[in-house]
Formats: structure tokens, sequence, C-alpha cells
């Protein structure tokens, strides 16, 4: 019996209907297990997981691989994003044993959990040296009846060994202006500069790095991290990885140059790039750095955003391949064309051919098209298609006609079968939704922003937190999902909730953060300030999971420095500053030796360095015009990690307000740091000079 129909997680439900005889991660399947004395298979994958969507319609919609796998094993289906500790624990066992992970991730466990055989994606026959995925089953049950003692041997080293390899760094010092210009000059020999970005193929866009990069240069002046990062941001912008017609960062690049992108769209990372962008405009005030970001913003509120205010965790690289219009059937009455072939190929609703271009624009309009997204003949991608990107400069090209040609494609592409999203709401990746929203919007004057923001953050305290501010994880269609928050949920929360504070002057989003980082104190930290990514009363697994690095998220420990670094700057509270401080002794060590896996953290360490400032803004009125400026001006602010705190006078929103008041009577800012404030000023300029804006 299949088991997965109940539950929330869209991937999971994905699975509801194949002949495997599917359960979700609970103590009953591996009670299952032992009763049977059967392994576990243990499958992790995600919804927008490509290779994932493959392994199921060759092996899981199977009806004889399904009859094999349930007659000899217990079948555990996990979303990553669901449970990143399953996830995490595991991934871990098959980096070590293969040298590699990804997803599908396919592990074979004992009925304790114990984890005895590793792999990702297993073809249905052998290929490319892969044994098929059902050898594999074979000869793990082989294994498994004939050799039990070998097998349980190496279940029980392999848990030792992962037991062995947990890390403290909590007692360390925070890294120094040594550690930060030993992680730049690394970060300089491993930049590409013919193309941006750091490394080969695949790449992966830097946004956490990039923070790094623009704090560095406002706090140093640093001339070659701003053009790292100015230089990157603008090849992603221009090439295939950014959606050229309706905004939005897709996963990676296959490719070294940016063209060919792994199509899937993760509210992640657009959420960072969102933000990376608006700081790059707020550094350099570039044209291109604020369409962009508010690009992406509006992507991820016009197609992430659910009908509960939350958004959305991602969008599928696959879609339902589009038949051409003059092939398509009649539907109805009113002349409409249905429009799929019912195949689901990766990228098909994203790339274009020359013909393509030719039936939604015409002979002439289809030639500029061509030349100015870089459509050819040949494709640079499969079967003669091609990916949109900006390869020439745009500026030779009139600006009206090719805002036309954008509109004429988009709406065109509106009529293909749409990919498949990811409805579930993730709470850590919210979190980073709503710092950018809320900071986007203020930095460009779009309220809508700040309310959809504001929306989002509504919900996750509806819906995802508790009467003791503990945070599930996960929601789906208002419906709270049963999995404890782990420490990024809790991290990066918090760091939404306290830009929300700074964006809105309504002071209860400090106060919901301060709620969540007392959790972070006491139940994700131990005695030497180490931090780890499940609570100490959290679900037990093979090893509590701990990873500090940086990947396409800001790791639960960075984040959570972060947050912890922010809240004790608006409210002085040393036990949260020196916790953070505590938390960046691991940048201290990695920092120089893998600066692009510690990104996050690093930008948070120049926070540290630079103080961070305190900015009070205090007028007679919030909506006072003069109060406004000084407070968007403020936020404008390159000073890296300040906190920004607005009110009236003798207002208790913000502990930052207490003792400010009026400047003859005019609207005044404060600027505070390591224990020293500046006068007060009354003038915009002065308060941009004082922040590096």
């Amino acid at each position: 019996m299949n088991r997965l129909a109940g539950v929330t997680s869209p991937y999971l439900l994905q699975h509801a209907d194949n002949p495997v005889d599917w359960w979700p991660w609970t103590p009953e399947a591996f009670e299952e297990a032992r009763r049977r004395d059967v392994p576990v298979l243990l499958s992790v994958g995600y919804s927008a997981c490509h290779w994932c969507h493959v392994m199921a319609h060759e092996s899981f919609e199977d009806e004889a691989t399904a009859d094999y796998l349930n007659a000899h094993f217990v079948s555990v289906k996990v979303d990553r994003e669901e449970r990143p500790d399953v996830d995490a624990v595991y991934m871990e066992a098959v980096q070590a044993a293969t040298g590699q992970g990804g997803w599908p991730m396919t592990v074979f466990l004992t009925p304790d959990a114990e984890p005895f055989y590793f792999g990702t994606y297993f073809p249905p026959e052998p290929r490319h040296g892969m044994p098929s995925f059902r050898q594999v089953l074979q000869g793990v049950h082989q294994a498994w009846a004939e050799r039990r003692g070998e097998v349980t041997d190496v279940a029980g080293k392999i848990v030792r060994e992962l037991a062995g390899r947990e890390i403290s760094y909590g007692d360390a010092r925070p890294p120094g202006e040594a550690e930060l210009a030993q992680a730049l000059l690394g970060l300089t020999r491993e930049y590409d500069p013919q193309r941006g970005g750091f490394g080969g193929a695949p790449k992966f866009p830097p946004s956490m790095v990039i923070e790094f990069l623009l704090r560095h240069h406002a706090r140093t002046g640093a001339e070659g991290a701003l053009q790292m990062a100015q230089d990157t941001c603008e090849r992603m912008a221009r090439g295939g990885i950014y959606d050229q017609l309706g905004g939005g960062f897709a996963r990676y690049s296959v490719d070294r140059d940016w063209v060919v992108p792994h199509f899937e769209k993760m509210l992640y990372d657009n959420a960072l790039l969102c933000r990376v962008y608006t700081h790059l405009w707020r550094s350099t005030g570039s044209g291109l750095a604020r369409r962009v970001a508010l690009e992406t913003a509006d992507f991820m509120v016009r197609e992430l955003r659910t009908n509960e205010g939350g958004f959305a965790s991602a969008l599928d690289a696959d879609s339902e391949e589009a038949v051409p219009r003059e092939a398509r059937p009649q539907r109805g009455g009113g002349g409409r064309r249905e429009g799929g072939t019912g195949r689901h190929v990766e990228g098909a609703y994203y790339v274009w051919t020359p013909a393509q271009l030719r039936e939604v624009l015409g002979e002439a309009d289809a030639d500029l098209a061509a030349q100015y997204f870089g459509v050819t003949e040949e494709g640079t991608f499969e079967h003669g298609s091609s990916v949109l990107r900006l390869p020439q400069d745009e500026g030779v090209f009139d600006a009206g006609r090719i805002g036309s040609l954008r509109e004429r494609l988009l709406a065109a592409r509106s009529e293909r079968p749409a990919p498949g999203r990811d409805d579930k709401v993730v709470a850590a990746w919210n979190g980073l939704a709503i710092a950018a929203l809320a900071e986007t919007g203020a930095c460009f004057d779009r309220p809508d922003l700040v309310e959809a923001a504001v929306a989002a953050a509504d919900l996750l305290v509806r819906l995802h937190l508790d009467d003791h501010a503990r945070l599930t994880r996960t929601s789906k269609d208002g419906q709270a999902g049963t999995n404890a928050g782990v420490l990024e949920d809790y991290a990066d929360v918090a760091e939404g909730f306290l830009a929300l504070a700074s964006v809105t002057g309504e002071g209860v989003w400090l106060d919901f953060a301060g709620l969540l980082l007392d959790h972070v104190l006491t139940r994700f930290t131990d005695e030497a300030g180490s931090l780890y990514d499940t609570a100490a009363d959290a679900e037990r697994l093979i090893r509590r999971p701990q990873d500090p690095t940086d990947n396409a998220t800001p790791s639960g420990w960075t984040a959570a420095a972060g947050a912890l670094l922010s809240y004790a700057a608006h409210t002085g509270s040393e036990p949260h500053r020196t916790a953070a401080e505590h938390a960046l002794g691991v940048v201290k060590a990695l920092g120089p030796r893998v600066p692009r896996f510690i990104g996050w953290g690093l930008a948070v360490a120049e926070a540290l360095l630079d103080g961070p400032r305190e900015v009070a803004v205090v007028g007679p009125a919030l909506d006072d015009e003069a109060t406004r400026t000084l407070h968007r001006t403020a936020l404008r602010g390159t000073a890296p990690g300040a906190v920004v705190a607005v009110g009236t006078e003798g207002g208790d929103e913000f502990p930052l307000l207490a003792g400010r008041p009026l400047v003859d009577g005019a609207p005044a800012a404060y600027v505070c740091r390591r224990f020293t404030c500046d006068a007060p000023v009354t003038d915009a300029e002065r308060l941009r000079a004082a922040l590096g804006g």
C-alpha cells in the first residue's frame, strides 16, 4: 500500500500513485522493516529535480521494478526540502563513500536506519558504467540475505565514522582583517575574469560571495572586490541563467559562460539574488542592477506567491512540450487551441527557435529578436533551440522596439504549458524572500513589495509559529506540515523579520525575531558555542547534523550568526553578540581556505568589523516627509550589516529610539557603533556620508 496520499509535500504527492509501496519517513516504516527483516530503500529528492522525475518514470512507475521493491524492501520517500536534516545526514554518508552526491539520492539502510550502500540516479538498464537499478536491488537483496554480518559491520563502521565528524569552532575568535584579506585573495585566484563567477562548469550564482564582496568594498574601498561583484552580476544578468522575458534566475548554468541553465527556478536563489542586485544598485547606482532586482522581485510575487500570502518553493525545470500553433486542435467555440504534446522536456517553456520567433513576431522583428537575444539556426540548447540571453550591447538597439518584442514573446510564452510549481512554503526560504522584498521595496519606493513581505511574514506567524515560538518548517495550502523547523528556519526567518522591522518601523518584528533567536541560543547551541542544524530535542538520527558551510543558501550556522549580530545591534544584548562572535569562529577557520563556501559567514564578519552601525531615525510622525527621507537614506546606506530603527520621539517600538529627541524640532538620525555615537544629523546628505551611501 502506497502511504503518500495524505502528505503535504508536493514531491511526495508526485509519487502517491506509484506502484511502489512508499512510506514517508516515520518510525513505523522502520518498525515494518524490522518486522519483515528487510532493508530500507531511502529515496530522497525534491519536486523541481529533473533526474528525480526521470528515475521516477523509468523505475518507480514500472510495475516489475515496483513488485521487486515491494517484495524485498521497505521503501521510504523523503522530500529533502521538508527534511533537510535527514537529507544532510545521509548525503554526508553518500559523499564520504562515493566522493560525490546529488539528487535523487538512493541509500540502503538497515532497520536501525544505518546506511550501508549508496548512490544517486540509477538507470533502468546498465549504461555509462552504471549498473541498472534492478541490478542494484538484486545485489543489495542478495547481500542482505547471504552476507548479513558483512552488511551490518559496514553500516556500523559508517555510523561510527560519521559520529566522529562533529566539529567545534564555537570557542574560536571571530575573523579579523587578516582572515578577510586572505579570503578575498582566495576568491581572486578562483575568479573567472573572462566570464564572471568562480570556478568552472557547472556555475552556480555566487550570491553570498557577492554580498561579502560588496560589504568588503563598502568597508575598505577595495575596488577589486567591487569589480568582481559587478562583473559577475552583469554576466549572469545577460546570460541564459536569467529569464530575459519574465525575470528571475534558474538554478545554475551547465557551462562556464552562463548560457544554458538548469531550468528549475528556486525561491531561495531568487530571494538571495534579488537582495544582491538591490545592494549592488545601492553601491553603484547601476541601472542594470535596478532592473534585475525589480524584475526578480516581480517574478517572485507574480509566479511564486501562494493564495495564503507565502511563497512557493520552486518551478520545475521540465514542462510539457508545446505544439506549434497551427497544429493545435481548437478547444470550445472561442478558437483557443490546446498547446501540449504530453511529452515533458527540460527547458521547453523557455527556449526558442528562429521559426518560433517568426511565428510570433513576423520576419523583420524575428530577425531583430534573434540578434538581440542570441537565437541562432544551430541553437545554443538542444534540437536547434536557443536560450534567450543578451550577447549584444543593449545600447545599440531601440529600447521601445525591444520592449515590444519582450511583451509579445512573453505573451506567446504564456500560452505554452507552464512548468509545475512546488506550492510548499518553506519557512527559511520565505524568510530570505521577506528580507529581499522588504529591502528592494524600500530602496526603490515600491510599497507593494514591502506589503508582499509583510503578508508572507504574517503567514509565518499565523501558521508556522506555535504558542512557544517554535517553528514548523513547511506548510501547503494553508495547512502546516508536521516537520519541526531546523536552524536555518529560525535564523532566516529572524533575518527576514529584522529586515522588515527596519523597513516598516514596526517593532513587533524585532520582538518576533528575538523569540526565534532565543531558541537558537537554548536549543541549537552547545556549551562551547557550536551550532547544530537540529534542536537538542529534535528527532534523533544516526548523527546530529552540523554543517557550517554555505551552499545554495546560507548555512543555518552563518545565518544564525548574522541574525544574532543584527539583533544585538538593535537591542544591545551582550549574550546575542557573544553568540554571534563565537559562531563566527568557524569563518576564521574556513574563510581563508574555502571562501567560496562560507560567503555569508564572510559577509557577517564584515558587519562585525564595521560595528555594525546602529541607526535611529526619529521624527514627529512616520509619514512626515523629512522623516521618510532620512529613513530611506538610512536604508540605502552601504555600511555592512547596519541596522535601522525608525519611530517618533519618545516611542518605544525599538530600543535604539530611547533617549533620541528631535533636533530643534526637526527629524534627526543618530548613528552609533562600538559604543560611540556621532552627533545627530538632520540632513540626508550628511547621513548618506555617515553610512557610505
